[in-house]
């Protein structure tokens, strides 16, 4: 699976690490949803580390398609109330 963090790239993780990406993607989603912006940050966090050290970095030359595009690290709380909802970024 190619994920992608907007303004920093592309990293692949393996298809056994989607299912607990999926359950830290669905944690910002309950945060985001419950209006709980004190634990946005970690929760956002979570998600973003797990792909950077989970994934292996997909060289710049490689076109690849991303099948997941988060939003980037930088993204704020009143943002997130438009991406993190319902099902999320990532469907289950």
């Amino acid at each position: 699976m190619i994920v992608r963090i907007s303004g920093e790239g592309q990293y692949r993780l393996s298809d056994d690490d989607a299912g607990r990406l999926n359950e830290l993607e669905n944690a910002v989603v309950a945060v985001v949803e419950g209006g709980r912006e004190d634990e946005y940050a970690d929760a956002f966090g979570a998600v973003l580390d797990y792909v950077r050290s989970r994934g292996q970095v997909v060289p710049d030359d490689d076109l690849e398609g991303s099948d997941v595009i988060i939003p980037p690290a930088d993204m704020s709380f009143e943002e997130a109330g438009r991406e993190f909802t319902g099902e999320g970024l990532i469907p289950d």
